[in-house]
């Protein structure tokens, strides 16, 4: 089924780009918005507008679904026409997060969830092993599982081997803005998995994070307190949008080797004024 969400002229598509392709699902845009700490809804919504993003990201814990549609955050996204990706953030144990992912598919009519299992609350970098065991049951239940892990090329391994649908590494802690640690790791994770998409998730700061993610080989990237927390969100809402079309054409036309010395861009002979 393909999005109702309108193309956006400045979505990071080439001509040769048929867009980022998930669980058979085609989507426009490769930047994706988390839902947090925003003022207001209006707020929000004006930020998603302005990122260009298509899929937007909700804690299932921290909304209600039995609000009336047209007051809901949900409500407001779907006539929007964003796709929304319900999270398990909050939970701890696979146990929670298998829970929590059954009453989103029940309350929100989806199989898809992002699957978040946190190991503790100073760093909130993902349980690994209650990670692998979540992702593994849902999978079996018939969930399209998006699970956010350490930036571990194993377990980013172990993760494809179970059946998730992508693999989401985080750049940095969650909401620390300290863009990319590791950029080698994610070169790993990207080069041993190439037949799902990679997509970026936590620690962006910024929008050149964003371009970094893509050139290191992301498919998309998530992002949200680097938005909701500017000083002025829409306007770094759209600092991203063009971030990642910079990012991802940038990455398709191919960089030049990095070299030791230099090399003359004029040729002495041979050229236009010979």
């Amino acid at each position: 089924m393909e999005s109702t969400a309108p193309r956006d002229p400045l979505s990071p598509l080439q001509p040769a780009d048929q867009g980022l392709v998930i669980a058979g699902r085609r989507f426009s845009s490769r930047l994706f918005m988390g839902t947090g700490r925003y003022r207001s809804l209006d707020a929000l919504m004006r930020t998603v507008e302005a990122s260009g993003a298509e899929v937007v990201t909700v804690a299932v814990r921290r909304v209600d679904p039995t609000e009336p549609d047209e007051s809901s955050l949900f409500g407001a996204l779907r006539r929007a026409g964003r796709f929304l990706l319900p999270n398990t953030a909050g939970c701890y144990s696979a146990r929670d997060a298998i829970l929590t992912a059954h009453l989103a598919r029940e309350a929100f009519d989806t199989p898809w969830i992002k699957l978040e299992v946190i190991g503790d609350d100073t760093t909130l970098l993902p349980d690994p092993i209650e990670l692998l065991k979540a992702a593994t049951q849902l999978v079996r239940d018939g969930f399209i599982v998006l699970p956010y892990t350490n930036d571990d090329p194993i377990l980013a391994l172990r993760l494809r081997d179970a059946g998730c649908a992508a693999i989401m590494p985080l750049g940095s802690p969650i909401g620390s803005g300290m863009g990319i640690r590791n950029p080698y790791n994610l070169r790993i994770i990207r080069e041993q998995i190439t037949e799902l998409p990679v997509i970026l998730d936590a620690g962006v700061g910024t929008a050149s994070d964003v371009v970094q993610a893509f050139e290191l080989g992301c498919d998309a990237v998530l992002l949200s307190t680097a938005v909701s927390g500017a000083k002025h969100p829409t306007l770094m809402a759209e600092a991203m949008r063009h971030a990642a079309a910079a990012g991802w054409a940038a990455r398709q036309a191919g960089r030049i080797p990095r070299k030791l010395h230099a090399s003359a861009s004029s040729p002495e002979e041979g050229g236009f004024w010979s």
